[in-house]
């Protein structure tokens, strides 16, 4: 696993956060946060809001994020995907998953700082801080949570080789 802070330079990550995080971003009901036989939250907090912007190695949204897709510099791109939990009461933890069963790259990149983290099922946590990018493989079990201190929690995910 590795962690790069500061992952963009300031001008190219404060437009899309701006961006993402603003109230006409199209965002999408997930009836789930993870399958159902892995989530070990409570049902009612099984969910989120996603927005996609390539699935299945095509690009299916006009959100720009190219700069930091040149930055990642992948051969192919199986998924990339906006995550966003809304605030919760406590921090919940959704249960231990896989992103894909393809043997591939995985990179998660933080939108904004709040008390929410990434958990692997190690043990290891990286905390939510804005213009973080962690890095692992794709098989390495990981989970999300919400957070308690800020309205949201927002992470774009990526699979990619």
């Amino acid at each position: 696993m590795q962690v790069i802070d500061n992952y963009l330079p300031e001008e190219i990550f404060k437009p899309i956060q701006t961006m993402i995080l603003s109230d006409g971003f199209p965002w999408y009901w997930n009836d789930a946060k993870s399958t159902y036989e892995n989530y070990s939250c409570n049902d009612l907090d099984n969910f989120q809001l996603t927005h996609r912007f390539y699935d299945q190695y095509s690009k299916c949204s006009t959100a720009n994020i190219d700069q930091i897709i040149v930055k990642l510099n992948p051969q192919a791109i199986v998924r990339i995907k906006a995550n966003l939990n809304p605030k919760t009461t406590k921090i919940i933890k959704y249960g231990f998953h896989v992103d894909t069963h393809i043997n591939c790259k995985t990179a998660i990149y933080y939108l904004n700082t709040n008390n929410g983290y990434t958990e692997f099922k190690n043990g290891e946590r990286v905390e939510s801080v804005e213009n973080r990018m962690v890095f692992f493989e794709s098989q390495l079990e990981h989970t999300g949570t919400s957070c308690t201190n800020q309205k949201r929690r927002v992470v774009i995910n990526f699979n990619y080789f």
